[in-house]
């Protein structure tokens, strides 16, 4: 058995046609998408004319939540910009999202966590702003009754593996779209992955287990680098040319 799993893509068109291009290129036709689809000072409207049609099995995120939840006027940036693309249809797909999924009774999927769409699951946050693997009773408790043998997740763009209790594994397969971001809460901090790249993974299961493969694709980034900017976002456009944020 073998899938990929999207998450995070955040408006960006021409990373997830690329994502999707690569997906195909290694044989696989089954994706899962982790949530926050549109999101972003990009292309909200493309992306949702490519993914939506696909009809993949789809978690709701924290940034689809605002979209479809939140006035207009009371939206921070990203999410405005986003929704100033976005068609009816589009915004009624993302009513229709499950905040949760058992994916071929074997994957649970969520965005973040199981009980809140903006909690990072894998990650803590130092009140100095480092962020840091959370501690594994902290990682477990979160991921009690959940008894599946893999368990994705996204929200942190991190991509990252935990081996859990009775062999289960939990995998964030980074995002597609945004490689880096500011956060405020719970404290200040940068979330980098170092590199522009969309990212992803491939599942797959096998007599020993579930084995993550963490995959990098290139794409034009400094398209949307140039688009961020023009849209009034240099953090943005920072994080899409190089993967890191600029100093608070």
């Amino acid at each position: 058995m073998q899938f990929a799993a999207i998450a995070d893509i955040h408006g960006n068109h021409p990373a997830l046609a690329a994502v999707l291009a690569d997906i195909r290129a290694q044989g696989i036709s089954d994706i899962v998408d982790l949530g926050d689809c549109f999101s972003g000072p990009l292309e909200a409207g493309k992306t949702a004319d490519l993914l939506i049609p696909f009809a993949l099995p789809t978690v709701r995120g924290n940034h689809d939540r605002y979209l479809i939840e939140q006035k207009p006027e009371a939206m921070h940036a990203s999410d405005k910009v986003a929704h100033e693309q976005l068609l009816p249809h589009h915004l009624d797909w993302l009513r229709s999202l499950p905040t949760k999924l058992i994916y071929q009774e074997e994957a649970y999927l969520c965005h973040a966590t199981p009980g809140d769409d903006n909690l990072y699951w894998l990650e803590s946050v130092a009140p100095e702003g480092h962020v840091f693997l959370k501690p594994q009773e902290e990682i477990e408790a979160l991921a009690e009754g959940i008894d599946f043998p893999l368990i994705l997740c996204g929200h942190t763009h991190i991509p990252r593996a935990v081996r859990l209790s009775h062999g289960r594994l939990i995998v964030n397969p980074g995002s597609v779209g945004c490689p880096a971001y500011n956060d405020e809460k719970p404290y200040p901090h940068k979330v980098e992955t170092g590199h522009p790249m969309a990212s992803y993974a491939i599942l797959e299961k096998s007599a020993s287990g579930w084995t993550p493969y963490f995959r990098n694709v290139p794409y034009d980034h400094m398209a949307m680098s140039t688009l961020a900017k023009a849209n009034g976002r240099p953090d943005w456009a920072a994080a899409l040319a190089t993967g890191r944020m600029p100093q608070f």
